[in-house]
């Protein structure tokens, strides 16, 4: 019997289990992650305090290779898999990395854990753990 995809599917935060930076708070969020034939495409929204706090959509291509990020001129990103259940991330913005994350299913494929750092619009550095429930 063939394995499901680690990271196919839903996922509902878990803000008791997260800890965000405090200049990034979710309070609620979803997660929709679809397998793509070079990779996945991720989509996330959240809300905190009633306000809808909406993310772009990510498109993780891991073929260990800079990809242009679309919409934001000068940024590239890179995505590998070195396992089923683990994407590791960077991002760079004129050579200088701007970010760097993971995202890893845990063994028996209930929870995604994103660990997430680097600047952010404003400039300020941040760091977050978001942990995700598979719905």
């Amino acid at each position: 019997m063939e394995r499901e995809d680690p990271f196919a599917g839903s996922w509902k935060l878990n803000p008791e289990k997260s800890h965000f930076d405090p200049n990034h708070r979710v309070s609620v969020g979803t997660m929709r992650w679809e397998r793509t034939a070079d990779g996945y495409l991720m989509k996330a929204e959240g809300s905190h305090g009633g306000q809808v706090i909406q993310e772009r959509p990510a498109t993780f291509v891991l073929d260990d290779k800079e990809h242009p990020v679309p919409g934001q001129p000068g940024t590239t990103a890179f995505a590998s898999s070195p396992a089923p259940n683990i994407i590791q991330v960077e991002a760079k913005n004129a050579g200088h990395v701007v970010g760097k994350g993971s995202y890893i299913v845990s063994e028996d494929g209930a929870t995604l854990t994103a660990t997430m750092a680097g600047t952010d619009a404003q400039q300020r550095i941040f760091q977050t753990v978001v942990v995700w429930d598979r719905q």
